[in-house]
């Protein structure tokens, strides 16, 4: 029998594709184990901050620094307040008497792959983009455990050809969400109408400045072709005007927090390609238009490349968004609702709702007896 999850600890922060997962797991953990002790490591600027302690988990907050952008030895000589950093998230790693280290990305992960890689204490990684982010691509020189969400061959990078394939934790109101008997409350939720397709419209937690102008500008004639709009912002992003007098309804949001809502609402979707929309999306059968941030090393388009090969969604450059591809795209894809099911159908058959389940499994065989 393997022993049980006494003290775990949680590394990720900064933006939503490292927390949302970090807390998706914790609730596993929780679930079925409510005594053992989970310990999240944060800084005291990232989205940690307003998320995990509503969530009812312990922060802690440790230094981090951005890193150098390639693995080597220059990474190593960093080190002075790399290895201070280590040494507080090491003092967190013994007083709470830690016998695992799970990482999902982000500056505040290294200090806590580092503290426990001293101590001999085994750490998981857990990565959802291709390439790896820097914090988990140093972390891999320091443990063999690496767990990724999307099978990416044959784009895969060298260092995840070994990794494990375990999907995405999602939140639980999305893994089992049932579109289907959600979508009149949903509707309802958002003031839209019964009778006509939806477009649910999003960028990232901080929304996306371009996928916005583009649908301001289509608004009319999107709404004329006979469909809704759902159409999230972002909380940072600033406000964009959309027409007013729109012949169906186009209802806006700055932040979407309940975003099961928007899924079952939606017949269709909009929106970047981060590794965490990619998972829920695929995971909930819907079909996407996805526009990969275009200011990067690409890893939005690696994420979506799976889905959209396997029919379920459509991948468009950032550039070639404008105004005029959605009015000629968007409204015909919507009233075509056999293609439609095929997409979603597509994308169901590549997602997986079981990613924080199969973590657990992962992070029980690492730690010893």
């Amino acid at each position: 029998m393997r022993p049980p999850l006494r003290s775990v600890v949680l590394a990720g922060g900064g933006t939503g594709g490292h927390v949302f997962p970090l807390l998706a797991f914790a609730d596993c953990l929780r679930r079925h184990d409510p005594a053992v002790r989970i310990t999240c490591l944060g800084t005291p600027r990232g989205l940690e901050n307003e998320l995990i302690p509503p969530h009812g988990y312990e922060l802690r907050h440790v230094p981090a620094y951005q890193l150098p952008r390639s693995v080597g030895m220059d990474l190593f000589r960093t080190p002075d307040r790399m290895w201070q950093a280590a040494r507080a998230a090491g003092r967190i790693l013994d007083e709470v008497s830690a016998q695992v280290v799970v990482g999902f990305g982000g500056y505040v992960a290294v200090p806590a792959y580092l503290a426990a890689w001293r101590r001999e204490l085994p750490s998981v990684i857990h990565e959802m983009n291709v390439p790896p982010g820097i914090a988990n691509r140093l972390a891999m020189k320091l443990t063999p455990h690496v767990a990724v969400g999307f099978d990416h061959q044959p784009v895969q990078a060298r260092a995840l050809r070994k990794a494990e394939v375990v999907g995405v934790p999602l939140r639980r109101s999305i893994a089992t969400l049932d579109r289907s008997a959600r979508r009149a409350q949903a509707l309802a939720h958002f003031g839209l109408r019964p009778d006509a397709p939806v477009l649910f419209v999003f960028g990232a937690s901080q929304g996306a400045r371009s996928i916005n102008l583009a649908m301001a500008a289509a608004a009319k004639t999107v709404t004329g072709a006979g469909v809704q709009v759902l159409h999230v912002t972002g909380a940072r992003n600033e406000d964009v005007a959309i027409p007013a007098g729109l012949p169906m309804p186009y209802v806006t949001r700055r932040f979407l927090d309940e975003m099961e809502l928007g899924y079952a609402a939606a017949d269709l979707v909009l929106s970047r390609s981060g590794g965490m929309t990619c998972a829920e999306l695929a995971a909930v059968g819907l079909p996407a238009i996805y526009v990969p941030y275009p200011y990067s090393n690409q890893e939005q388009r690696r994420n979506a490349l799976p889905v959209v090969q396997a029919g379920g969604g459509l991948l468009v450059d950032d550039a070639e968004l404008t105004p005029e591809w959605v009015e000629r795209y968007v409204p015909e894809l919507l009233h075509d609702p056999p293609r439609l099911a095929m997409m979603g159908a597509a994308a169901a058959a590549y997602g997986r709702r079981d990613g924080d389940e199969a973590l657990r499994e992962f992070v029980l065989r690492v730690v010893p007896g």
